[in-house]
């Protein structure tokens, strides 16, 4: 997956060749539901989204937070709503996959079935971050570090099965080492204690590290993209680091429940395109330590398919329970 997009005025004339397909839709305001709080990384993206959409549409569009359960109480809502276009999931694709493989969650729909790929929306960096007083400047410090005290290096998450904890289940697969986990119910607090000196790390997103980064304690060591990140370019990559099999964003998307229309879908997926190819939309999201990432609906669909794979193999490998 390649950090940079792409972008082309091509894109908001495609968009045009499918008005007549949909033309009765929509007539009514659509509702994207965010399946997690206010403030976080899907919600701002989401909010970025509503706000350029309606110029396409020609009609509201609405954001409605319905946290809970890891996302999974708003992803269920939508996987249950009407399929006419006027429900949509914003949410975080890798948590969906992740939930979906993993046996201590509840099955109440199956992912990505019981969605229709419309386009992915952002895609956002994860930084490996260590407090300063561990005194380690460099990934290679911190690999000796934790191989010298297994188990004893603590990471904290947003929580169990979150991508942040499966970021860094695949990075001690990765690595061979051993870490220990301290789950919270966000990333938010996570961050508050890595800052306290309570942990030692985390492998968070950007968008939820960048505020900190010139706080002085915290250490950005690397990106998990296969690129490095024009916000931090100073930060290397993991890649580069020779660390192997460790190519990971977080990525925040639309889906739209399993029978929806395909023209519908098609339309509200060019829509996100074009929005995505502005230039304002991508310097917003750029600020946020965030990318505009979008993609057809046969894209989605398979990116879906990639990701349960993708996770399912860590969480089998890393015995996550």
């Amino acid at each position: 997956m390649k950090w940079f997009l792409k972008t082309s005025g091509a894109l908001c004339l495609i968009f045009s060749s499918t008005l007549a397909l949909a033309a009765d839709w929509p007539t009514k305001p659509i509702t994207l539901v965010v399946p997690y709080p206010p403030g976080g990384a899907t919600d701002f993206s989401a909010r970025i989204y509503a706000q350029y959409l309606p110029k396409l549409l020609g009609t509201t569009v609405v954001v409605e937070n319905r946290a809970g359960a890891g996302g999974e109480i708003g992803a269920e809502a939508v996987s249950r709503a009407a399929p006419d276009g006027y429900t949509m999931l914003f949410g975080a694709i890798g948590s969906h996959a992740i939930n979906s493989v993993l046996p201590s969650k509840p099955k109440t729909y199956k992912f990505p079935d019981a969605f229709e790929g419309v386009s992915f929306g952002t895609a956002v960096p994860l930084v490996v971050a260590v407090r300063n007083g561990l005194e380690v400047n460099t990934l290679e410090e911190l690999v000796n570090k934790i191989k010298q005290t297994p188990g004893k290096i603590t990471y904290g998450s947003a929580g169990v099965g979150s991508s942040q904890h499966m970021a860094a289940e695949k990075f001690q697969l990765a690595t061979g080492t051993k870490l220990l986990h301290v789950p919270y119910k966000g990333s938010g607090p996570a961050v508050t204690d890595l800052l306290g000196g309570q942990i030692d790390m985390v492998i968070d997103t950007l968008t939820t590290l960048y505020p900190q980064i010139n706080s002085g304690k915290i250490k950005f060591l690397a990106v998990t993209t296969a690129d490095r990140v024009p916000t931090i370019p100073d930060v290397p990559t993991l890649k580069e680091l020779n660390v192997k099999d460790y190519v990971l964003t977080t990525n925040y998307g639309l889906l739209a429940p399993a029978g929806t229309p395909k023209d519908i879908v098609q339309k509200m997926s060019e829509a996100m395109q074009a929005v995505a190819a502005q230039k304002e939309v991508q310097d917003k999201l750029i600020a946020s330590g965030a990318k505009a990432y979008a993609t057809t609906p046969q894209q989605t669909e398979q990116l879906l398919l990639d990701e349960v794979t993708k996770w399912s193999d860590v969480a089998t490998r890393a015995k996550v329970e």
